[in-house]
């Protein structure tokens, strides 16, 4: 599938060389990017806190809605306390600096994003998660007491994963345990409403982490870090956070005001993931599940075969350039059932033809 450079931004339809396409990828999967009642509000709260902030929140200036920001996310989310940050990678970055001094033990799960992952440091990619989990167990129940920190993702949107982390109450009955989790593409789509896994995996023997970008399904040019208070004032303390400009004011602003639509567009998005998935249900060329907006299919011929349709969905080869392609199908709420049932069509007859 060759690559297109498009001039404008991107939305439920894309026009390519003169031509429109549905466009079933990228990762905007509440819509909210492209949403006009949320661009409306985010154009007003633009005039009020201006288009940026370029200044540290460490200045003798300082605007309320930054605090005001994490406050809200983290009651909501579940957590003591939360950081803000100007992209989910600095946020990435910022979490497992402050958990790796000191730490006997670093286990990545093999899916694990490169923005939690210490420098120096690489994941497994020789196993799948439960694989992985499995390992960890049995090395924890190896070793004598050390303190362990484990990394994670709460989502693999490739293989279209959604992990489970229970199980690491286990190891921390006997050791020291600190849990680092990416809920980049878990905000808004999996957990506790749209406020990501948090909640699901707090647990009072584990020094829990949650770092992730907020620019995926919630639309928000900015990263997040929740936590307990005192490990959240460690981050604040950094050089790193402090040095660091924050995220977009008008864009936090927004997001505190438009729960309601977040709230709708979140109700679209599952319509159209149980509508797609009881689409294809009898198809054996996609993988997917109807609570999680991402679909994986084979064979590589129907990319080129979906375009011609007039569809663009998401095909590159990972990890490197000589891998594989995946191939996948990713929908937003800002599909209409029409787009869905229109994929659908063409999706069953590639498979009588296949």
């Amino acid at each position: 599938m060759k690559n297109h450079y498009l001039n404008t931004g991107i939305g439920r339809m894309v026009e390519i060389e003169g031509k429109e396409y549905l466009y079933f990828s990228g990762t905007s999967y509440l819509g909210i990017a492209q949403d006009v009642d949320f661009l409306d509000v985010l154009a007003n709260n633009v005039f009020e806190w201006g288009a940026n902030f370029g200044q540290s929140r460490n200045n003798n200036i300082r605007l309320e809605i930054f605090e005001e920001f994490e406050e809200f996310f983290a009651l909501n989310a579940g957590a003591a306390s939360a950081a803000v940050l100007s992209s989910g990678y600095l946020a990435g970055i910022a979490a497992w600096k402050s958990l790796i001094q000191g730490t006997d033990q670093i286990w990545i799960a093999p899916d694990a994003h490169s923005a939690i992952i210490p420098d120096g440091y690489k994941a497994d990619t020789q196993l799948d998660f439960i694989q992985w989990k499995k390992d960890c167990q049995r090395r924890s129940e190896d070793l004598f007491p050390q303190k362990i920190l484990l990394i994670g993702n709460a989502i693999d949107p490739l293989s279209i994963n959604i992990h489970d982390y229970h199980w690491v109450r286990e190891i921390a009955e006997k050791h020291e345990l600190s849990l680092l989790i990416d809920d980049s593409h878990a905000f808004g789509v999996v957990g506790k409403e749209i406020f990501g896994t948090y909640s699901h995996w707090d647990d009072p023997k584990i020094n829990l982490v949650v770092s992730g970008s907020l620019g995926k399904a919630l639309g928000l040019p900015a990263g997040i870090i929740l936590s307990n208070g005192e490990q959240i004032g460690k981050i604040k303390d950094t050089a790193l956070f402090g040095g660091a400009s924050p995220g977009s004011p008008a864009h936090l602003q927004t997001f505190i005001e438009m729960q309601h639509r977040y709230e709708e567009t979140q109700h679209l998005l599952e319509k159209n993931c149980i509508l797609f998935e009881k689409g294809i249900r009898n198809l054996n060329h996609i993988n997917g599940r109807p609570d999680y907006p991402v679909f994986r299919f084979h064979p590589d011929e129907w990319v080129e075969q979906l375009e011609r349709a007039g569809i663009i969905c998401s095909s590159f080869p990972y990890p490197t350039e000589l891998s594989p392609r995946v191939n996948r199908l990713v929908l937003s709420a800002y599909h209409e059932k029409s787009d869905i049932e229109y994929l659908i069509d063409i999706l069953q007859d590639l498979a009588k033809q296949s």
